[in-house]
């Protein structure tokens, strides 16, 4: 879990202690890098905000470190241009923020098991 808000990584690591044994948690992209290489993670849960605008990037280095990591992005965007990128950028899945609560254990599910998960803004779900 990377994420610069400490207080939102703790709530996401709570959540996420649910269905892991281990969780681990850094405030940064070389923190995020070296712990991805050294503990080859099964879920990268990441703040979209991390690689100071160069998302492509950090997911490319992040891929050849831990290559075969899910990895979700989480953002405070629900614009679906913000969405595309993320996934054009390599992302396995997108959670919204503020849509955590519910939406991110299934979108852990979903990526693990080889499908692709994007938040629906409220405007966009069901009723």
């Amino acid at each position: 879990m990377a994420d610069r808000h400490h207080g939102l990584s703790e709530s996401i690591r709570g959540l996420l202690e649910t269905a892991f044994n281990s969780v681990f948690l850094v405030a940064d992209e070389k923190s995020l890098i070296e712990g991805a290489g050294l503990l080859r993670p099964a879920v990268v849960v990441m703040d979209l905000s991390l690689g100071g605008g160069d998302v492509v990037g950090l997911m490319r280095e992040l891929r050849a470190r831990a290559p075969g990591a899910k990895v979700l992005l989480l953002s405070v965007h629900d614009e679906p241009s913000v969405l595309r990128s993320a996934v054009a950028a390599g992302a396995d899945g997108v959670v919204l923020k503020r849509a955590i609560a519910t939406d991110l254990l299934l979108a852990v599910d979903e990526v693990l098991a080889g499908r692709r998960f994007i938040s629906l803004s409220d405007a966009r779900k069901p009723n």
